[in-house]
Order: C-alpha cells, then structure tokens, then sequence
C-alpha cells in the first residue's frame, strides 16, 4: 500500500511539472504570436485594471475633461475649418524653439502652437538611460495615462525600432525610456506643457484615436533655421535621421 502511494504520488508530481511546463510554453508562444497586436490588447485590459482599483480611466478624463477642451479648441478648429474630432494628427516639437505644434485634418493644417514649459538637455538625440535628453526622431503614441503624477500625459513609443537599430550598431543596450508628453512645468528628458495644455493633447489624442497620430521631435526647427554651430558630437547616423525629420517638416507648411 505504501508503495503505491509513493508511486502514485511520484506521477502526480510528474504530471504537474508537465503541466506547469506546457503551460509556460503556451503562453510563451501566446506572447510572441499576440507581440504585434499588443497595443490593442494591453489597452482595454489597463482599462479594467484602472476600473478595479478605482482610478481614471481614459473614457473618465474624456468625459471630466472633453467638454471645456472643445469649447477652448472650437474657434481654432473653425478658423482653420478642420472637423472636431480630427481624423489625423502630427505633433511637432521642437528643442530650440520650445515650442510644439498641433497639425489636424486632411490635408493637415496648423491648429495651435503650444510652448513647451519644461525640457531637459539640448539639441542631440536621446543616446541613452539618464543623458537627461529628449528623444529626437518620428515617433508614435504608444499609450495614454489618465493617472500620471503630471496630471496627464501621452507616452512615445521611445525607443522605436530605428532607436534599437541604431543603439545595436553603436553597442548601445541601455537607451532609456519612459518618453511622456505631461502637464506640470517640469521634467527630466519628457516634454512638459502645463496642465491645461496637457488637457488638450491628451482630449485630442484619445478622439483622434493614437493610432491616427505621429510626433516629431526634431532639434530645431529645419523650416527656417539650420543646426547652430555649437551641436556636441553625435553618431554618424545622426545626419541620415536629420534629413529625414527635415522632409517630413517640409510637408508642414503655415499659411499666411
């Protein structure tokens, strides 16, 4: 009788180091094959995390906030006769000039120019975790925080695939992360833009849906003014991204 119950006690051990095995297999494979929809995954699922633990959720700050934000943005929207809600949006900021602007509609047309209050670091691209830099390149937003310590914010998708790329070529593995566009005044590497004004992208970011949006960062601003003599040292690489954040500001023009 005792050996059978060691026997069987022994399989059923067994069969649990089996089970646990193919569990973490299938949901390693789960992972890889649900990686290039996870964007629309995590979402509703931070949504119901928020909803649990009693904190805002974005539809929260769309109904606290989107009333005052369109009644802020509606003579902005008819002066420059774009739709409310935008369909499309580019973000542009600016290093030098502190400055960032907000294009919406088809084609795209300059709604309003926001400064940027706080933003550490100067001209040169994010190289790394704690240089202190702000990012410069195309990037995405890849999420909105309805409960960020700066009021609200949007994060960037910092470091995208040409970061990773070119961090791999440089040897570079710690490249930083945790890019926000926030209210508040001040900030280490993110963009801060007062609470009012974060109250404004973060509306126009969730109507317009985040995947309906592109940021550039750029150190200047190429339109009318070319890199200052004094930019420290960067990688090679640096002059391919410049030209390429050069054309896409070259399709932003203002009218008159």
């Amino acid at each position: 009788m005792l050996d059978r119950t060691r026997i069987s006690s022994t399989i059923l051990v067994s069969v649990m180091k089996i089970n646990k095995s193919h569990i973490l297999l299938i949901f390693m494979i789960l992972m890889v094959c649900l990686y290039p929809f996870r964007a629309g995954i995590v979402r509703p699922i931070i949504a119901v995390l928020h909803t649990f633990r009693g904190r805002k959720t974005v539809a929260d700050r769309v109904e606290d906030y989107g009333a005052v934000v369109k009644q802020r943005l509606e003579p902005d929207f008819k002066r420059i006769g774009a739709d409310w809600p935008p369909e499309r949006m580019v973000l542009v900021g600016l290093k030098q000039e502190k400055t960032l602007e907000v294009w919406v509609g088809h084609p795209l047309r300059l709604l309003r120019s926001y400064p940027i209050l706080g933003a550490s670091g100067g001209p040169g691209p994010k190289l790394r975790e704690g240089d202190r830099q702000v990012p410069e390149g195309l990037y995405r937003v890849e999420s909105l925080n309805p409960n960020s310590r700066y009021h609200l914010a949007l994060r960037l998708d910092y470091p995208n695939a040409y970061d990773r790329e070119m961090g791999q070529c440089d040897g570079r593995d710690n490249l930083g992360g945790d890019i926000m566009i926030h209210g508040n005044t001040c900030s280490i590497g993110c963009l801060a833009m007062g609470d009012e004004a974060a109250e404004d992208l973060f509306i126009l970011a969730s109507l317009t849906g985040i995947d309906n949006i592109m940021m550039i960062l750029s150190p200047v601003d190429f339109r009318v003014r070319e890199l200052p003599d004094t930019m420290p040292a960067a990688p090679e690489w640096i002059v391919e991204l410049y030209e390429v954040i050069r054309k896409e500001l070259n399709k932003l023009v203002k009218s008159e």
